[in-house]
């Protein structure tokens, strides 16, 4: 497809992958669709990037040679494996269709996974041509500037990456994306990228389709929260939506549809669905991902900041949902980068046990425990914590449902320490406690977290646009190379973001009698993660309901739901959302250094939201008697 054919028109492009684990049927079904203009996929998170980055840097020590066939560079490709189980099939349909592909599933092999997509398409009979965005390596850069005295203060707690402990072994940045713009301009159909930001395909389309340049501002950023909101494919059409007992009780609950983005030549955008399919598309399912990984009122990217603060979301039709009001402004001269460092070893065990007691019985578990490896071991771990998960009932209706997991985990550098074979180790030295411990207690029957794994840490830090390889590679007609340089027209912004509490507070009393019941009855809301940060978007129906939310939810409230357990100290943000009825809160450094090296069960803190949904509180009755979520 062409946007010559009518340029005015919005461009439909769909969303195809929110992560590797995403359903295959996808893009062929998708690129079945006479009306889809292009399909977008994200198949990366920081979670994968790191063993991304691993694996390239050992496959490059190891001998990995450019020139050796596709067949061999193949066996030790560092890309996303799922995205060509999605792919194959597709061909047929995207050269029909003519719909357009931008995909972020290179990874730390972008190349590699372009020349694979390129011969694909040849032995399936087809001329479909595919480029690929280079840039996002950074190693080198980094390496330069940290030598130089560049200080890169982390995103999390503000420390230089001197004094994060650890070797750097890659360094991988978010590119923007006008280069794939640029790829669709050359006549690209296909355009591979590696760790571009999860919207950087939908603008690149946008910006293609309607023939924006870098500074039209708020279209790019009208863009950029249409890629936002179908980056995590059924995130926007029921996934994940704490409402889900509508989609249960329409019968819509199954095989949720991939969501359609139409992004107008203003940067407004439509969400719609795939056809003939489950879940649906409201202003609840919207504005739940709006609200997901965001870190404040600014929503930052290579190419534009969004801001989100007048954002309206407006129900114009059956699974149809309009945004519109974003505004943007110039990108800053920096983009985000992670620096991966090989962290150490980890082995953990799991122990059941039900009935009375367990406090207790856990108590004297880990006391068992800790004698037994001694206080010599125990100063040679990073970490080591004892876990109780769950909560065993009195009179439970079954042994499972009374059953609690008690966890213990250890983190060390010293691989040795946590070998199960021998006998003075973490595993002995635990495995010989069981038969002189607490009543009841079982291990579980899969001993292989027990055994020592290698994990990453994960450093989030800034680094200038203008020191990133941005070219665009066109694997047809002439095999060009296009520079794409960096953002000639940038703003710096403060490392902090806008943070209050409600600043017109209505008193709680004027909502009127009260009734103890879980906030989640009358709130939405959805939380994830951003590295080692969590962030929670709260909203509700109805404005006199968020008056109650925006006057009750501050920031001492929040610590208080949280609790002594789960409240970490550090710092909190908050800022408000008034159109679509938003609290929003940042969690500062909640997840235990993130995904790759965190010690809680939730690593990417998904469960934080709903966590706090069932917290009792004082909610004004009027709102309950018009019935629950």
């Amino acid at each position: 497809m062409s946007p010559s054919r009518d340029s005015k028109r919005p461009v439909r492009v769909a969303g195809a992958s929110g992560g590797f684990t995403d359903r295959a049927r996808a893009i062929a079904s998708l690129a079945q669709d006479p009306d889809v203009d292009a399909i977008v996929g994200d198949w990366l998170s920081e979670n994968v990037m790191t063993g991304y980055g691993v694996g390239k840097v050992k496959a490059l020590k190891a001998g990995a040679d450019k020139n050796q066939p596709l067949e061999e560079r193949m066996k030790t490709a560092q890309y996303a494996s799922t995205f060509l189980q999605c792919f194959k099939p597709a061909i047929p349909h995207l050269a029909k269709t003519g719909a357009k592909l931008a995909v972020n599933a290179g990874a730390s092999d972008t190349e590699l996974l372009a020349e694979v997509c390129k011969k694909l398409v040849k032995d399936a009979g087809f001329d479909l041509k595919v480029a690929w965005v280079e840039g996002d390596d950074v190693t080198e850069a980094f390496r330069s500037l940290a030598a130089k005295g560049e200080k890169f203060p982390s995103l999390i707690d503000g420390k230089s990456i001197k004094d994060w402990g650890f070797e750097p072994i890659s360094a991988q940045c978010y590119l923007g994306s006008l280069g794939i713009a640029e790829a669709l301009r050359q006549g690209a159909d296909i355009v591979i990228c590696g760790r571009v930001s999860d919207a950087a395909p939908t603008i690149g389309i946008s910006a293609w389709w309607h023939g924006w340049g870098p500074e039209n501002f708020d279209e790019l950023a009208g863009a950029l929260i249409a890629g936002h909101l179908i980056e995590c494919s059924a995130f926007i059409t029921g996934g994940y939506y704490s409402g889900f007992k509508e989609l249960r009780k329409q019968g819509k609950h199954l095989n949720l549809g991939f969501p359609i983005a139409e992004v107008d030549s203003k940067g407004e955008v439509t969400i719609v669905k795939e056809k003939n399919t489950g879940g649906l598309v409201s202003v609840d399912t919207v504005v739940s991902q709006l609200v997901y990984e965001i870190s404040g009122p600014l929503y930052y990217n290579s190419d534009v900041v969004a801001h989100l603060t007048d954002v309206e979301i407006t129900q114009v039709g059956d699974d149809q949902v309009h945004v519109s009001g974003i505004k943007g402004s110039a990108p800053p001269p920096t983009t985000r980068v992670g620096i991966t460092a090989h962290g150490g070893y980890q082995a953990e065990f799991h122990f059941y046990l039900a009935g009375l007691d367990i406090e207790e019985k856990c108590a004297w578990m880990e006391e068992q425990a800790r004698h037994s490896i001694g206080n010599e071991i125990i100063k040679k771990f990073s970490l080591l914590e004892f876990q109780l998960h769950g909560t065993s009932i009195v009179n439970a209706p079954s042994l499972e449902i009374a059953t609690v997991d008690f966890r213990i985990i250890a983190q060390t550098p010293d691989p040795e320490l946590l070998n199960p074979n021998i006998p003075d180790g973490f595993s002995r030295c635990i495995m010989e406690t069981v038969l002189q411990s607490c009543p009841g207690v079982s291990r579980s029957n899969d001993l292989r977290q027990t055994s020592p794994k290698p994990y990453f840490e994960y450093f989030v830090t800034l680094i200038p646009q203008n020191v990133c390889n941005h070219r665009v590679h066109c694997l047809f007609d002439t095999n060009q190379i296009i520079d794409m340089g960096s953002p000639k027209i940038t703003k710096a912004y403060p490392s902090q973001q806008l943070s209050h509490d409600c600043q017109n507070p209505i008193p709680l009393s004027s909502f009127g009698e009260t009734v103890l019941a879980p906030l989640g009855y009358i709130v939405l809301g959805r939380s994830g993660d951003k590295a080692a940060n969590c962030n929670i978007g709260f909203f509700v129906r109805r404005d006199d309901e968020y008056d109650w939310l925006r006057s009750f939810l501050t920031i001492s409230k929040m610590k208080e739901l949280l609790g002594p357990i789960d409240y970490t100290g550090n710092a909190i943000d908050r800022f408000e959302i008034p159109k679509i009825r938003v609290v929003h809160f940042l969690l500062h450094n909640h997840l235990d250094r993130g995904y790759n090296a965190c010690s809680k069960l939730d690593t990417l803190g998904k469960n934080d939201c709903e966590y706090i949904r069932a917290k009792l509180v004082e909610i004004p009755k009027k709102f309950l008697d018009r019935g629950r979520v």
